[in-house]
């Protein structure tokens, strides 16, 4: 969904809102495409005494794994953006500059990138997410295996084979 600026540089202390869905489902993010609900645009381009502002907000469904027990999550992102507009070529991209390249704007084309730094590397069931057993994979949320009990560091085999004959040699 473009907007056409014209309209906007023609007077002074007017707006454009504007409320779109976009497919962001072939983004890939980490590894994954993690975007498979639709995601939501809304908000408003205006004209601020000569200067050209977008703002809006974005939100969709995030979906991932937790990092620690790998059961799916569906996490709701929302982000906002408030954006100066600006036509001069040899501006430079800011955190609140956007630089246009023609006399229309695409809102995806601010919003999205807001969006995408909202999300985080790693997500969580839950605060205490015991997560999964590194040697029988049973998810330790769900059963309390005794594999830690059985388990020896390997670096430390050696004293456990010298434990285990002074103990034989005892008996």
């Amino acid at each position: 969904m473009k907007i056409d600026l014209k309209k906007l540089t023609a007077s002074q202390h007017t707006s454009i809102p504007f409320a779109d869905k976009i497919d962001l489902r072939e983004e890939t993010l980490y590894g994954a495409k993690p975007f498979q609900s639709p995601v939501q645009l809304s908000g408003e381009v205006s004209n601020e005494s000569g200067v050209l502002r977008l703002r809006g907000t974005i939100k969709t469904i995030y979906s991932t794994a937790c990092a620690r027990c790998l059961k799916p999550l569906d996490i709701l992102l929302t982000a906002d953006a408030d954006m100066i507009l600006s036509d001069d070529p040899d501006a430079v991209e800011e955190d609140d500059l956007f630089v246009l390249t023609g006399d229309s704007v695409d809102p995806a084309d601010v919003l999205v990138p807001a969006l995408i730094l909202k999300v985080q590397m790693t997500y969580l069931c839950r605060e205490d997410c015991k997560g999964l057993c590194p040697h029988c994979g049973a998810d330790r949320n769900e059963v309390d295996c005794d594999c830690e009990s059985k388990q020896i560091d390997p670096r430390f085999a050696a004293l456990r084979a010298l434990l285990d004959r002074d103990r034989d040699e005892g008996e």
